[in-house]
């Protein structure tokens, strides 16, 4: 057999190759599935008061809303304490508000998920007026809220340890509300673990606090209120549908899918209709066998020259 021949040959085979690997080839352009997440939201903070401070038998009243270490996704916080000045309460001194060992806040917004997470240990929480008395202790309070596409949302609450109000220890249970009472100083109901979910959004404080405080002989009429310990949210992110890939069937296999009267070519007749669903890999083939020839009629001349 003569190197021309043998030449010829490898052109066809590569030329038949191609035309075979058509189909794969236009299959695997086809893009991956993905899916991703838009929106999302996830917030967390260790303590919320809104309080109003009454001076000089309620002649003059005072605002104290403020809060620690509250963050929006993505964020973190970790701070232990809180001071506040308010002009006129306590001759002018700072209120420490509240002072802990531990006092984090976390809110993320990741992989399909959205959490708020909330961690206060050794805490003590003070109001105007009560220097030395604590509105409340507590050991160790956690929250979290959880948020995932797709799932439904999971909000929790934990009190480990002892609660003390207004120096009493107190025991206390979930679905209901405490009342302290302390004479000369004043009241508070408190309601713990409180949870609540919808189908995308979940929300969770440890403590939350409804404070009437009337201490006497002290530079403070009434501190009336409320303050939210370790409380978190969340709202759960759209889950993006992804693209089923096409089907890529050889042409004539059962399956597939029907072409229009006016639009079906006629047997026989690819100059005319212009083209079909074979035209890309006949294409791709006649480049292969033009490449291919081209390079077996060179190497047969330089063949014929060295003879």
């Amino acid at each position: 057999m003569s190197s021309t021949t043998a030449l010829r040959r490898i052109a066809a085979t590569a030329a038949a190759t191609a035309l075979a690997a058509g189909p794969v080839l236009l299959a695997s352009a086809v893009p991956a599935a993905a899916t991703g997440d838009h929106g999302g939201k996830a917030s967390a903070v260790v303590l919320r008061t809104g309080l109003d401070v009454s001076l000089l038998n309620k002649t003059v009243n005072v605002p104290l809303k403020v809060s620690l270490n509250e963050v929006q996704a993505p964020a973190s916080a970790d701070k232990t304490a809180l001071t506040v000045n308010l002009d006129g309460v306590d001759k002018g001194q700072p209120v420490r508000v509240l002072q802990a060992e531990v006092a984090k806040a976390r809110a993320t917004v990741e992989d399909g998920t959205a959490e708020g997470y909330t961690r206060l240990a050794h805490a003590k929480v003070h109001v105007p007026g009560l220097p030395l008395l604590s509105l409340i202790e507590v050991d160790e309070v956690t929250s979290k809220a959880r948020c995932e596409a797709g799932h439904a949302p999971v909000a929790e609450s934990n009190l480990l340890g002892a609660v003390t109000v207004l120096g009493k220890k107190v025991t206390l249970t979930t679905g209901g509300t405490t009342e302290v009472k302390v004479p000369g100083v004043g009241e508070v109901s408190l309601a713990l673990s409180e949870r609540s979910t919808t189908s995308n959004t979940a929300a969770a404080s440890a403590l939350h606090l409804k404070v009437s405080v009337n201490p006497l002989k002290l530079n403070v009429a009434e501190v009336e209120g409320e303050v939210t310990l370790a409380g978190a949210t969340c709202e759960a992110p759209k889950a993006v549908s992804a693209p089923k890939p096409a089907d890529v069937k050889p042409q004539g296999e059962k399956g597939e899918r029907p072409v229009a009267a006016a639009q079906k070519p006629e047997k026989g007749d690819l100059a005319e209709t212009g083209g079909s669903s074979m035209t890309p890999y006949v294409a791709g083939g006649a480049v292969v066998l033009l490449v291919a020839g081209a390079g077996a009629v060179g190497m047969a001349r330089r063949a014929r020259n060295r003879a």
